[in-house]
Parts: C-alpha cells; sequence; structure tokens
C-alpha cells in the first residue's frame, strides 16, 4: 500500500495522542526533582534522561503536550468562531457595515502576528491565559477575511438566487447554503494555520511570556535548558522534535483535508 501524507499525518497524530493522553498516566510527576539524578542520559526508567533538577524528561514533554496542543486548539477554535462570524455578518449585511468590518479585519492584518501578540502580552501581563488571548486577537483576522470572500462569493450562485425565489429570506438562504461549505473551507484552512500557532505559542513561551516555572510547555523547556544543548542534548532534542512533529502532523492532515474538499 502507498503510504500517502494522510498516513503520515494520521501516524504522528496518534503518536501526539499517545504523548499527551497515554505517558503521563504512565510517567511520574513532571515536577519531582531528584538532585541525585540530575543530567542523567537516556535510560529504561527515564527514556529521554533527565534535567538539571533531576525531573523526568519524557514526563515534562508530556506535561507541556497539554499545554501547547491544548493552547492551540482553543486559539484556533476560537479564531474560526470569531473569524467566520465577522466574515459571515460583512458578506451578508454588506454596505457601510461590510466596508467598517473589512476596514477592522485590514487593521488588524497590517500589524504582524506576534508583534500584535506581543504587544497584547506586554499590556496585560505574561501567563498562558494573556498569551492564548493575544494570540486569539491576533488570529481572527486572517479566518475572516477568507469567511467574508468565500460567502460573499457563494452568494452570488444560481442555488442560492434559485432558493431566494423558491421563498427563502436572505439569512435563511445564506444559513442553508453558503454557511456549512464556507465553515468546512475555513476550518480546513484554520488547521493548516494551526502549525503556525503552536510554534507561535511555543516562541513566546520560549520568551518568558507563557507559562511559568516549574510548569511544563514546549517553548519554555526549551527556554529552560538551552544551556545544556551541549552536555545534555536530550533536554532540547525533546521538546523540539515534540514540536517540529506536531506542526508537520497538523499540515499534512491539513493539506489531505483541502484536497478532499478542491477535488
Amino acid at each position: 500500500m502507498k503510504v500517502s501524507a494522510l498516513h503520515i499525518g494520521l501516524a504522528l497524530l496518534v503518536a501526539l495522542g499517545v504523548l499527551t493522553l497515554v505517558v503521563p498516566a504512565l510517567a511520574p510527576d513532571p515536577n519531582l526533582t531528584e538532585y541525585d539524578g540530575k543530567l542523567a542520559g537516556p535510560s529504561w526508567a527515564h527514556p529521554l534522561g533527565t534535567d538539571a533538577a533531576g525531573r523526568d524528561v519524557l514526563a515534562r514533554v508530556a506535561a507541556g503536550a497539554r499545554i501547547s496542543l491544548g493552547g492551540a486548539l482553543l486559539v484556533g477554535a476560537v479564531s474560526v468562531a470569531v473569524g467566520l462570524l465577522v466574515g459571515m455578518a460583512a458578506a451578508l449585511l454588506g454596505g457601510i457595515l461590510d466596508t467598517l468590518l473589512c476596514r477592522l479585519i485590514d487593521v488588524v492584518l497590517a500589524v504582524p502576528t506576534l508583534v500584535l501578540a506581543l504587544a497584547v502580552v506586554g499590556v496585560l501581563g505574561p501567563g498562558i491565559g494573556n498569551l492564548l488571548l493575544a494570540m486569539t486577537l491576533a488570529g481572527w483576522a486572517p479566518i475572516a477575511r477568507l469567511a467574508r470572500a468565500w460567502a460573499a462569493e457563494r452568494l452570488g450562485r444560481p442555488y442560492v438566487t434559485a432558493a431566494r425565489l423558491a421563498g427563502l429570506s436572505r439569512w435563511r438562504a445564506a444559513r442553508h447554503h453558503v454557511l456549512p461549505p464556507t465553515a468546512t473551507a475555513v476550518v480546513a484552512v484554520a488547521t493548516l494555520g494551526l502549525g503556525e500557532t503552536i510554534l507561535g505559542l511555543a516562541g513566546l513561551s520560549f520568551l518568558g511570556l507563557g507559562v511559568q516555572p516549574p510548569t511544563a510547555e514546549w517553548g519554555q523547556l526549551v527556554a529552560e535548558n538551552r544551556l545544556y544543548a551541549v552536555t545534555a542534548p536530550w533536554l532540547v532534542l525533546a521538546p523540539g522534535a515534540a514540536i517540529v512533529l506536531s506542526v508537520a502532523a497538523v499540515t499534512l492532515l491539513a493539506d489531505a483535508w483541502l484536497d478532499r474538499i478542491s477535488a
């Protein structure tokens, strides 16, 4: 059987699911310190070694997965909901409201995502809640622009016109014939952007703007262990590999989904 990008993406997704849901139940406490065994290399007892405080690296990477992946999914879900709502409203309302909403979208898009997130966290202060809010405020606008464009294009299609002539109101016709395909396309594109969200959260956490020690998060793990990259490379390679594999998984799955809906 030919191995496709979809199969690889699903395999990586299963691996991430095991890391997030199964490993934490089997691994020791990720915050348990054992200084006598600090900086130990990979072994049967500690498959990914231990850090400078003797904490199990596998346990900390698995604990970090819940925050890194869960946070990215939360940001993606809220961004899709807000972006789809704003985009559909702009396409349906038209006129001055459409213009105002489009200008608002343009203003948000004019500022790079990470710069806007840095500004929001700078005002609200570091913390995972503020970081997720910042990423959401920066992430809804691209989705809203796509949703508005797709909804406006579908509103002009013959089957929507036929539905209007059959007696459906503009809103009911949009709900039945425009919203479902627009939402499907928006979710597919948002899934493709989920990898960027994972990287953004990890990057900002690396800068100390997300979770605070001893709580584990992939970007924060890379930051706190970067001084040992030469003497104990597993400390950086483990969370770094988790970031790379998670981004690869969502990108491959999103590509396969986009190919399917565009076929």
